[in-house]
C-alpha cells in the first residue's frame, strides 16, 4: 500500500509541475497578446463593418462642408470636416436657430463666422466621424458654431493606426490649423469629447491652457488602466500592462480654472462606470487657479443614458446649449476683436 502510494507520487509531482509549466507558458502568451495587442481592442475602428471604407458626409444631411485634410507632424493624413457658419444660415438651412436679430448688422460675414464658437468633435472608439453628422448638426444649425469633425489616424477614410501617442499628435494638429487660420483663429474653441474623445479633450486642453475656451465631456473615464476591470473584467488582473493609459485624472489639475467644463453623464452607461464622471467631476471643482465659475461649472446625469445613447436623451442638447450661451461673455469679447481685425480678414 505504502509503495503503491508512493508510485503515485512521482506521477502528481509531474503533472503538477507539467500543468504549471502550461499555465505559465499560456499566461506569458496570453499577456504578450494583452501588451501587444491592446490597441485592437482599445481602438475597434472597424466596427461597426464597413466604418473603415464607407464613412457619410454633411451633404447627406443638407449640410455644407469643406473636407480638411490635416498633416501631422509624423506624416499622417487626417480627413476630417470643416463646417463654417455663414451669417444668413437661418434662411438658408432648414431647422436652423435665426439669431441675425442678436447680431450686428454692420458684421461682413468673415466678422460673423469669427463671432461664432468653433466646436473641436472627439468621437469614442467606435465608428467614424460620418457617423456623428447628426450631432455636429445640431452644433452647427441649432448653436451656429463652427465645427471642426475629429477623424483620428486609423480611422474612417484616415491613414495610419491608432493609439494614444498618435491621437494627442491628431488632436493638437487640428487645433494648430485653427490657431493659424486667420478667421478661425479668432473664435472661441470649445473640445467636445465622449468617451475617449473626452480624453482626447482633457489631454489637449492640459498641454493648451489658454487656447481652450470651454470643454464639453460625455461618459469619459478616469484613466484606461481604471476602466479595465469595468469594461474588461477577464483583463482587471493584468491591467498593469495597459500602456494606452489615457490618465485623465492626472491632467484635469492642470486645466485652469477659470475654463469651464460641461460634464454629461448616463446612469445606465453600461461601459463606463458613472462614478468615472463623477470622481472627474470633484477634481474639475478642486482645480486652483485664477476665478473659477461655478456656474460654468456643470454636471449633468441623465437617468436612461447608456454609453451610446446619453446624446439622445431628453434634455440632453438643451444642456449643452444653455452651457455655450453662458459663454456669451468671452465669445462677445472674441466678436469684438474678430470685428476690430475684420480688415485683415480672408
Amino acid at each position: 500500500m505504502d509503495n503503491s502510494a508512493g508510485g503515485w507520487l512521482p506521477a502528481v509531482e509531474t503533472f503538477a509541475k507539467g500543468t504549471f509549466a502550461t499555465a505559465a507558458a499560456l499566461g506569458t502568451v496570453g499577456m504578450g497578446l494583452l501588451y501587444y495587442g491592446q490597441n485592437y481592442l482599445i481602438y475597434p475602428s472597424a466596427f461597426p463593418s464597413g466604418s473603415r471604407e464607407e464613412v457619410a458626409v454633411p451633404t447627406d444631411y443638407n449640410l455644407d462642408y469643406d473636407s480638411l485634410e490635416l498633416q501631422t507632424p509624423d506624416g499622417v493624413t487626417l480627413r476630417c470636416y470643416l463646417l463654417v457658419q455663414h451669417k444668413d444660415l437661418g434662411v438658408t438651412k432648414v431647422g436652423a436657430t435665426h439669431i441675425d436679430e442678436d447680431v450686428d448688422p454692420d458684421l461682413t460675414d468673415n466678422e460673423f463666422i469669427a463671432s461664432r464658437p468653433t466646436v473641436i468633435m472627439f468621437h469614442g472608439n467606435g465608428g467614424n466621424h460620418g457617423h456623428r453628422i447628426p450631432l455636429a448638426r445640431v452644433f452647427y444649425l441649432k448653436m451656429r458654431c463652427n465645427v471642426l469633425m475629429m477623424s483620428y489616424r486609423g480611422y474612417g477614410l484616415s491613414d495610419g493606426s491608432p493609439s494614444e501617442k498618435g491621437f494627442v499628435v491628431d488632436a493638437q494638429t487640428a487645433l494648430d490649423y485653427l490657431l493659424s487660420d486667420p478667421l478661425l483663429s479668432q473664435t472661441s474653441i470649445i473640445l467636445y469629447g465622449q468617451s475617449i474623445g473626452g480624453a482626447v479633450s482633457i489631454d489637449l486642453a492640459s498641454k493648451n491652457p489658454d487656447k481652450i475656451a470651454a470643454l464639453v465631456l460625455e461618459n469619459t473615464f478616469m484613466s484606461m488602466r481604471s476602466l479595465i476591470p469595468s469594461a474588461m473584467p477577464l483583463l482587471g488582473p493584468v491591467s498593469f500592462l495597459c500602456h494606452q493609459r489615457w490618465d485623465s485624472a492626472s491632467k484635469i489639475p492642470r486645466i485652469p480654472a477659470s475654463v469651464p467644463i460641461l460634464m454629461l453623464s448616463g446612469a445606465q452607461d453600461e461601459l463606463v462606470p458613472p462614478e468615472h464622471m463623477r470622481s472627474l467631476f470633484e477634481l474639475v471643482v478642486a482645480r486652483k487657479g485664477d476665478k473659477m465659475d461655478n456656474e460654468k461649472v456643470k454636471f449633468a446625469e441623465f437617468p436612461h443614458g447608456g454609453h451610446n445613447d446619453t446624446c439622445a436623451q431628453p434634455g440632453y442638447w438643451s444642456v449643452v446649449a444653455d452651457f455655450i450661451a453662458g459663454l456669451g461673455d468671452r465669445t462677445a469679447a472674441k466678436a469684438k476683436k474678430a470685428a476690430d481685425a475684420g480688415g485683415s480678414m480672408l
